[in-house]
């Protein structure tokens, strides 16, 4: 099983769900969310570390994820935990043959597999991106916690490709504090916009 897990024929599935989706570009679509187990880039802020270890949730063959997913939407967000700790190859390419649009969130702390339609680089300073993401992400998504965040994001966004949408997030637990700076920080500096968690407010997954 362990074989089939490195392979990526198997992964360790943290949970499955229809939804919209809450954050950065694509907000507000519907779309079937794939959390995979696995983590080590631990973000003190965190609001999935239940994620983490991957050992506390069970290998699953791709072929029943693929199956459930394709009853429910056509857009797919694969997310994590850490999806790239893992082989994404085999899910990506039977997501792919049913003719779903395929989505990751990732930190990019791993190298990149799977073919994806759009890639959401969400970079951790705990443990950075590797240098081939940045030219391949779609979107940029920085989490602020506090204003020192903010030349993080300009160095971020520095070395992403000219097409990749730019955006800044407050982090939850601190969003009545940040959320104003961001707002400002985006007024002064429009290729930057806004995201916000708009799944918390609905109060859904």
């Amino acid at each position: 099983m362990l074989q089939q897990v490195n392979q990526g024929v198997m992964l360790p599935l943290m949970e499955a769900f229809y939804t919209i989706q809450g954050e950065g570009f694509h907000t507000g679509k519907a779309a079937y969310f794939i959390r995979v187990g696995g983590c080590d880039v631990g973000c003190h802020w965190c609001d999935v570390k239940e994620s983490w270890n991957a050992d506390l949730h069970p290998p699953t063959a791709i072929g029943p994820i693929v199956e459930q997913a394709a009853r429910y939407s056509d857009t797919i967000v694969v997310t994590g935990g850490e999806p790239l700790t893992w082989n994404m190859d085999p899910l990506t390419a039977a997501l792919r043959e049913r003719g779903m649009k395929i989505h990751i969130e990732t930190s990019g702390a791993y190298p990149l597999s799977g073919h994806w339609d759009w890639i959401c680089l969400s970079p951790k300073k705990t443990k950075g991106p590797l240098d081939e993401i940045y030219t391949r992400a779609n979107e940029l998504k920085v989490i602020v916690y506090n204003k020192h965040d903010f030349a993080f994001a300009e160095a971020q966004a520095a070395r992403v490709g000219p097409g990749c949408q730019l955006f800044l997030q407050p982090e939850w637990s601190v969003r009545e504090k940040v959320t104003p700076l961001i707002v400002d920080y985006v007024m002064a500096h429009p290729k930057w916009r806004v995201s916000l968690q708009t799944h918390k407010y609905l109060n859904i997954p």
